[in-house]
């Protein structure tokens, strides 16, 4: 009998140690495709027309454990109602398909989800502005199940700096660094993605509880803003967090960096916001893709970057987060939630241990969940809510 092949090992490995996948933006999809029409786009059956996610998709994948961004954009108003309706959403897609799908709020929960063979289904809000400038909302959004919440998405905050905005604060602000402090008495996780590097080290600097980067990757491998740069990845340690590699080519991939620089740039000329998804912005994009074509990425772009960071942070401070339905292009092989054997299956052709794949898919993500529980619980001890509102630290002005 010859011997099993990569990715053979591989399946093997996730039917173990499934992936814990950081960011996944199936319901804000499902928001803008259908308006929450779970009907119309049953994950139940094959949606590969219109989605990256189903439930077939997600067990060929080895996914055990999802944390459903429930993200709504920084530039529009009304982000605390939406957000509940996508919260409501990741509740209706569990009531839905309970054989699949298990409630996680805890790390425990998400052993028992394992060992049922569900999926455990966590939440994280993905950005700032979901808490409306509220410590009470935040408390609210912890009640309701989130269990991060990114501290800004592309635009600032008035209490936080993002990597892809003018800097407005220098990191965080006297608010921000409240912010943190309330998220670790709850035991809500600290996200880092999308933050300036400012920000960060301002986190670091505060949180008493592990912090995330629910997606993101090395900048020394790929220079982009959204990227995490040695010094911080060297501090993961102490901290004890973790960061999951994404894998949107535009943040792994440095031509593809470029490429979509010039990209934005041409549908700005033609009056689109470079982020616009419509129908006419797409068939400004196509042409453009036509005259110069996509770098592809592939799944040992994202290996590259694992390398690097296993290198920096150790592999105890390791994770995935694709980002998956949140971006219109993947990576060769890592194209839906269905890919990520084909990921772990690189890392073992590189010589990655069997212990340390179980730490990057599985067990990484259930140990910082943890620790944050056991701060939160400590703090809760001997610290009552906070009712700081960004006027009282911050000024009026904010």
């Amino acid at each position: 009998m010859s011997a099993p092949t990569a990715l053979e090992r591989a399946r093997e490995l996730l039917g173990e140690f499934p992936v814990v996948d950081g960011h996944n933006d199936l319901p804000y999809a499902l928001r803008e495709q259908v308006r929450y029409d779970l009907d119309a786009r049953d994950i139940a059956v094959p949606q590969d027309a219109h989605l990256h996610t189903d439930l077939p998709r997600l067990r060929a994948g080895g996914v055990g454990a999802q944390y459903w961004s429930v993200y709504v954009p920084s530039d529009r108003p009304g982000a605390v109602p939406a957000t509940l309706e996508q919260i409501d959403c990741v509740r209706q897609l569990i009531d839905r398909h309970p054989a699949d799908l298990r409630a996680a709020l805890t790390a425990a929960d998400m052993e028992a989800a394992r060992a049922e063979g569900r999926i455990a289904s966590l939440m994280g809000a993905e950005g700032g502005h979901s808490i409306g400038e509220s410590l009470g909302t935040l408390r609210g959004l912890y009640g309701l199940g989130v269990r991060y919440m990114t501290l800004t998405h592309n635009d600032n905050v008035a209490w936080a700096d993002s990597a892809t905005d003018e800097p407005r604060v220098g990191g965080l602000s006297a608010f921000g660094h409240e912010v943190v402090r309330e998220m670790n008495r709850l035991g809500m996780l600290v996200d880092l993605s999308h933050v300036a590097a400012t920000t960060m080290r301002a986190a670091l600097d505060t949180s008493t509880a592990p912090v995330i980067f629910s997606h993101s990757s090395a900048r020394a491998v790929c220079d982009h803003p959204r990227n995490i740069p040695d010094d911080v990845l060297e501090r993961l340690p102490a901290n004890g967090g973790m960061a999951m590699v994404t894998f949107v080519p535009k943040f792994v991939l440095q031509a593809a960096v470029d490429w979509t620089a010039a990209a934005d740039e041409n549908l700005r000329a033609h009056g689109f916001h470079h982020l616009e998804s419509s129908p006419e912005a797409m068939a400004v994009h196509r042409a453009f893709e036509e005259r110069a074509p996509r770098p592809v990425a592939t799944a040992a772009t994202v290996a590259d970057h694992l390398d690097h960071m296993r290198e920096v942070a150790g592999i105890d401070h390791l994770g995935i987060g694709g980002d998956y339905d949140g971006t219109p292009f993947t990576p060769d092989g890592l194209s839906d939630v269905s890919g990520y054997p084909n990921l772990i299956a690189e890392l073992l052709e590189r010589g990655w241990s069997r212990a340390d794949l179980a730490k990057l898919t599985w067990q990484n993500a259930v140990r910082v969940l943890s620790a944050a529980e056991d701060v939160a619980r400590d703090l809760r001890a001997i610290r009552p809510p906070s009712n700081a509102t960004l006027a009282s630290l911050d000024g009026a002005e904010g």
